[in-house]
């Protein structure tokens, strides 16, 4: 179980995380929501400890990572593996090898410069890109794939690091609904098959509701929001999303409103209703 004890950072005078307690159980998929600046990213890489909390502790089965330094903070993070928006690929290395780099957290850093991987190894990493519909491209370069392609690659790569949590950062933020799609199903599988904690900010509600057992709302640093899908209503998203001046939009609302055609005043009505 991964525990988050009234964790607050700060950068300057703006608290990005402000007095954050959550649980997350294990083999949960949980969507993190809000709006830009909200503390959805500083949360993910405080768990990673990318970023060093002001105050409050992280603990892991017992283990309190916010204490952990050198060889034990670098298991620590091979154990929690992190997807990237931008994917974070070496381009002018093949698909199968940047998969391997996922390994350097075990194998150190001059063994993976130099490619000295294990049958082991690379056998794992080809089946985690038979797994992603990937193995084809293993000996291409990296930058000849697509977005989409790239992340599910991102994600191979953290499969190779044998993790007990995948910590996901706006992985489809940059991507076409096609290939969202494929990477949050990528997510999923991963989730239910291997029984991995993933817990993954996203920017679109559709895509929270569809892949996530459990959706955290974040506003202004604080945690605004921890329920189901089902308990997201559209009251609690103008909370998290909007403010005195704005409505926030429900996407589920709109998505049916348009596939009925009620446009025009009465859908206009439907909307202002939900709210």
């Amino acid at each position: 179980m991964l525990e988050l004890r009234k964790v607050t950072k700060a950068f300057g005078e703006t608290i990005a995380v402000n007095n954050v307690s959550l649980r997350f159980e294990p083999g949960q998929m949980v969507g993190i929501i809000g709006r830009s600046g909200a503390g959805k990213s500083t949360l993910l890489r405080l768990i990673n400890r990318l970023a060093s909390s002001g105050s409050g502790d992280i603990v892991f089965e017992g283990t309190n990572v916010t204490t952990l330094s050198g060889k034990a903070l670098r298991e620590w993070r091979a154990r929690c593996a992190m997807v990237f928006q931008q994917f974070n690929l070496v381009n002018r290395l093949d698909v199968l090898t940047n998969v391997l780099i996922g390994r350097i957290g075990y194998l150190g850093t001059l063994p993976v410069m130099f490619k000295h991987f294990s049958t082991v190894d690379r056998a794992a990493a080809a089946l985690a890109l038979d797994r992603l519909d990937l193995l084809p491209q293993a000996l291409q370069r990296a930058d000849t794939l697509s977005g989409g392609q790239q992340q599910r690659v991102a994600i191979a790569r953290a499969l190779l690091q044998n993790p007990k949590l995948i910590l996901a950062d706006e992985p489809i933020a940059s991507l076409d609904p096609r290939n969202a799609r494929l990477v949050m199903e990528a997510l999923r599988t991963i989730n239910l098959q291997d029984k991995i904690t993933v817990i993954t900010n996203l920017h679109t509600l559709d895509a929270a509701r569809a892949y996530c057992d459990r959706i955290i709302g974040m506003a202004h640093g604080h945690v605004v929001f921890d329920g189901t899908p089902d308990q997201l209503t559209s009251a609690m998203i103008q909370q998290i999303y909007g403010d005195a001046n704005e409505t926030a939009v429900d996407e589920s609302l709109t998505s049916t409103i348009a596939a009925t055609g009620a446009e025009g005043p009465a859908g206009k009505r439907q909307l202002e209703t939900a709210h």
